[in-house]
């Protein structure tokens, strides 16, 4: 990691309650971005409830938010959030077949049209940087405008996400191997 992982410590008292929320949250844990936000502690702070919020407490469940999740990582090219979120999604029901052909970017074919949007929806922001009207009107029409909006801020937060374990180039735990092609 191009940052140093600070120790209990080498912290400040914020830094210190900050991943004693995070700890005491859904995660159980200090994320590998979150150690990396702690160098600014207010983006930590904000992220981690962010995240948290995004992750657990959405209309979408865990087995659409880790299909937009997969679709992040794939786009990024996040190897350790590959890497953390394929167990998840495979946990959440997700089909192997479908992992694997987002890896390898091939479109999936998915067995309900919810899991199409979702993937739809995800590539259409991530690569167009747009939503076409069309595919805009499917959503609010399955997921409502809370849904859609969550969506968008999953997408956005496993976007930053994605762009913070790049960046600081967080490795995958020891003995441990992402998939995810170049």
């Amino acid at each position: 990691m191009r940052l140093k992982t600070l120790s209990p410590g080498e912290m400040t008292s914020d830094q210190k309650a900050i991943c004693d929320e995070s700890s005491a949250g859904k995660r159980g844990t200090v994320t590998p971005p979150a150690m990396a936000w702690l160098r600014a502690p207010e983006v930590a702070r904000h992220a981690n409830r962010l995240g948290e919020h995004l992750r657990y407490n959405t209309t979408l469940g865990p087995r659409y938010s880790e299909l937009a999740i997969l679709v992040t990582a794939r786009f990024w090219n996040a190897q350790y959030e590959w890497y953390a979120h394929k167990k998840m999604a495979l946990a959440a029901g997700i089909e192997p077949k479908i992992v694997d052909d987002i890896n390898h970017r091939r479109v999936p074919d998915f067995p309900d049209a919810k899991s199409q949007l979702i993937y739809e929806f995800s590539e259409s922001l991530h690569v167009n940087h747009v939503v076409p009207k069309p595919l805009y009107d499917q959503a609010i029409g399955m997921l409502g405008e809370k849904g859609t909006v969550e969506l968008v801020g999953l997408l956005g937060y496993y976007t930053l996400v994605s762009m913070t374990l790049n960046t600081f180039e967080v490795p995958l735990p020891d003995g441990e191997k992402s998939d995810l092609v170049p």
